[in-house]
């Protein structure tokens, strides 16, 4: 009898954890969820959170609020999600790969590797490489050709200095030896009113954001950072077809991140919420119309992902010999 009382004790102490972490699981959230968003509305992420924001508000049947807060080539959102509880209820949707750059070119006052969980990496944009409509060059080949021949008076806007559209840039100017001149602005949304306006002359910039103003004659679209030609617009040639630059891929990887220590339930449940938003049908269309292709990684994936991103960055630093003062 005594054996099968401490039997019992010690099975009720062993399954403690799971009923626990059942119970967490169950009770997340009790409270509004705030999604930051590192740069001005108009933006990739900007455009990609309110998408979801019904949706994942109706899922998790708490307030879903979208906040932009803007600064620091978008480092203040995301120190602000380091430094925040970790509980899931502050997370910020970034583009990752800038993200995974940033560790490369500039003093961070968080670190990348150990202050965050990956929620999920969401979609993958490629880069339209666009300029300004009343330049005299229509096509990525005249664009090279005006660089060449007048080093420096080139002016390429960018999403932030050391972003994924300023490396993007950056890569493709080493690749070729031209030599222009970046003008850093606060997000993507920036970058495209400037070129829009004749203010700077091109720049690479996610597709989410940038098509609809090369569609309406805003932009003149010159190329595309993906492998292959895109069906949203598939009389752009890729970089690759364009400049002869041998595996240019470059894009916005977008996704969520949470303070480190999120409990792993917490984690999943966000990211099952997130993957069944994007297969709803207005969403999905959406998307597909945007021109973004879900990935969905799972938690732990995307900090695999991530990690290797930051890997295949430094090298492209330290290839491209950028320095950010």
């Amino acid at each position: 009898m005594r054996r099968r009382q401490l039997f019992t004790v010690a099975a009720a102490t062993m399954a403690a954890p799971s009923i626990g972490t059942s119970a967490r699981a169950q009770s997340f959230p009790a409270k509004p969820i705030r999604i930051l968003i590192p740069y001005a509305p108009g933006g990739t992420s900007d455009i990609l959170a309110r998408l979801m924001q019904p949706h994942l508000q109706a899922a998790l049947g708490q307030s879903v609020v979208v906040e932009n807060r803007t600064g620091a080539n978008g480092n203040i959102a995301v120190d602000m999600v380091a430094k925040s509880a970790p509980d899931g209820y502050t997370l910020v949707l970034t583009d990752l790969g800038n993200l995974t750059i940033s560790p490369s070119v500039m003093k961070l006052p968080f670190d990348v590797a150990k202050d965050f969980n990956a929620v999920t990496v969401l979609a993958y944009t490629p880069h339209l490489l666009a300029a300004a409509p009343d330049r005299p060059y229509k096509t990525a080949a005249e664009l090279i050709a005006f660089a060449k021949a007048n080093p420096d008076k080139l002016n390429y806007a960018t999403a932030g200095l050391g972003s994924a559209p300023h490396l993007a840039g950056a890569l493709f100017a080493h690749s070729l030896g031209l030599k222009i001149t970046f003008i850093p602005m606060k997000g993507g949304a920036e970058a495209i009113q400037q070129v829009a306006g004749g203010h700077a002359d091109a720049l690479f910039n996610g597709m989410i954001a940038t098509l609809p103003h090369v569609k309406s004659g805003k932009l003149r679209g010159l190329a595309v950072s993906s492998a292959t030609r895109n069906a949203l617009a598939p009389d752009l040639p890729t970089v690759i077809e364009a400049a002869g630059i041998k595996d240019f891929v470059t894009g916005s990887w977008q996704g969520f991140l949470a303070a480190k220590g999120t409990p792993p339930e917490v984690l999943e449940r966000l990211y099952v919420e997130i993957d069944k938003t994007t297969k709803i049908p207005e969403v999905a269309a959406r998307l597909k119309e945007l021109g973004a292709e879900p990935v969905l990684y799972k938690p732990a994936q995307s900090d695999t992902w991530r990690a290797r991103e930051v890997e295949n960055w430094a090298k492209v630093v330290k290839d491209t010999g950028i320095k950010l003062e």
